[in-house]
């Protein structure tokens, strides 16, 4: 067991880092601005800033000072004199969510990474339908209708990612190389996928407090950035907000995305490793 000393230190570094990172959202959202890329990290995922701004040591490290508010904190207990992650009552309230983030790191870390997909998905969500029907239909597609099915058309789809597929238009789904399930997808996710990345967040936030504060901010930090990439590949255009697209419908985009994409799969590599470990940890405390 590791001890905290300075935990009052930890977390006004941590504040300052959640900061920088939600800032402009909170500044937006008292104005009632809407953000295409941005707000889906509040909107899709649950976890609110607040709940991000909490500094947690994580599992297997103590906070030798008693004063710390954790001590009234939930999943938290007082321990030879320290205040540490209670871990067996973590593990056994969360035991379906540690199995399952135990089983889908495991399975994909052990996966190769597939980078084919080119960002079709997006694609795939506006596929047959007219401009005005779009999910974000406050911002205008960069291409007409016919010229995003042709593209889908010529590139086809190869997602991975079932909660990406679900949002797949009804004449798009069956145009996908594997029709995904919910119970199928640790057999299908993969390191390559955007949105496999962007959840380890999700991962990350579910199995707070052992997981530490920072390596949820880390996995926000990587789901913030792939969420960007994620519609700049889209046929959306964001000009107006200043981000440029990457046109996947061209072969320097496709290029230029899948570089990205293994960047993001490295990134997310020490990430799955550590929510692994992190489960190990729980399992063993029951």
């Amino acid at each position: 067991m590791i001890l905290e000393r300075c935990w009052v230190a930890r977390q006004r570094e941590h504040l300052a880092r959640i900061d920088a990172l939600v800032g402009a959202h909170e500044a937006r959202q008292a104005r009632a601005i809407a953000h295409p890329v941005e707000d889906f990290l509040f909107t899709y995922y649950v976890y609110r800033p607040n709940q991000l701004r909490r500094w947690h040591p994580g599992i297997g490290t103590a906070i030798s000072d008693l004063t710390a508010p954790h001590r009234d904190w939930p999943f938290y207990t007082v321990r030879d004199s320290s205040i540490t992650v209670d871990a067996r009552a973590l593990a056994r309230q969360r035991s379906g969510a540690v199995e399952l983030v135990r089983r889908l790191m495991r399975s994909t870390l052990d996966r190769p990474a597939r980078h084919g997909c080119f960002g079709m998905h997006e694609w795939a969500m506006v596929y047959g339908l007219p401009s005005e029907k779009v999910r974000h239909s406050s911002w205008p597609l960069r291409l007409p209708p016919t010229k995003v099915a042709a593209t889908v058309d010529e590139r086809g789809l190869r997602c991975t990612h079932f909660d990406a597929f679900r949002f797949f238009t009804e004449p798009a789904a069956p145009l996908n190389e594997t029709q995904l399930s919910r119970q199928d997808q640790l057999a299908q996710e993969q390191p390559g996928c955007l949105h496999a990345g962007m959840d380890l967040y999700k991962w990350a936030y579910k199995l707070a407090p052992a997981t530490s504060s920072s390596l949820v901010a880390d996995a926000f930090e990587l789901a913030r950035d792939i969420r960007y990439v994620d519609m700049q590949a889209s046929p959306y255009d964001l000009s107006e907000l200043g981000i440029a697209p990457i046109r996947v419908e061209t072969a320097s985009g496709r290029a230029q995305y899948v570089a990205l994409q293994r960047e993001f799969t490295e990134r997310a590599r020490p990430i799955r490793e550590q929510l692994l470990a992190v489960c190990q940890s729980l399992r063993a405390a029951v």
